[in-house]
């Protein structure tokens, strides 16, 4: 069961299973209005190739002709391309989802996070773990790891397999 502290933010789970991580990205996804950010180490098939997760980015994305939703894999040579659904999904959809790979020098970062506009987060410390926290309005922090995507991601580019899939 998901552990919840009261901050002065918002409400916050403290996450530690990935059944907990499923339901916390199903609920930040579902937050969305206009951009969903997430940086994974290999588009973490066991977290985002869920029904109820693919459901959420659809919605976000055929309901807002504004909307996207960006990924940066740290770790593309993990990352199995043929057989995501969230890949597919992206294929598909060309027009609201960017893929792009983190450049090598960069990846230093074990962390893994999914941002709902500038407020809903998931933040994982460790992507090799599904400890983690979930809070739904905590904007300050949200910026916080946004302002690192953004940069990291401007750094980044389409890797050559992923520019069918680049909007």
């Amino acid at each position: 069961m998901t552990n919840q502290v009261h901050s002065a933010a918002g409400t916050r789970s403290i996450l530690t299973t990935l059944d907990e991580v499923r339901a916390a990205a199903v609920r930040v996804a579902s937050a969305a209005t206009r951009m969903l950010t997430m940086y994974t180490p290999d588009v973490e098939p066991a977290l985002y190739d869920q029904p109820a997760f693919l459901e959420a980015i659809k919605r976000l994305i055929l309901g807002r002709s504004y909307a996207k939703v960006r990924v940066l894999i740290a770790d593309p040579a993990r990352t199995t391309f043929e057989t995501s659904k969230f890949i597919g999904m992206a294929r598909r959809i060309t027009s609201h989802i960017e893929v792009r790979h983190l450049r090598a020098d960069l990846r230093n970062n074990a962390a893994a996070f999914l941002i709902a506009d500038e407020r809903a987060l998931i933040y994982r410390l460790q992507a090799s773990s599904w400890d983690g926290i979930a809070e739904m309005n905590d904007p300050p922090v949200a910026r916080r790891y946004l302002a690192y995507f953004e940069d990291v991601w401007q750094a980044s580019e389409p890797h050559r397999e992923l520019r069918q899939i680049r909007m």
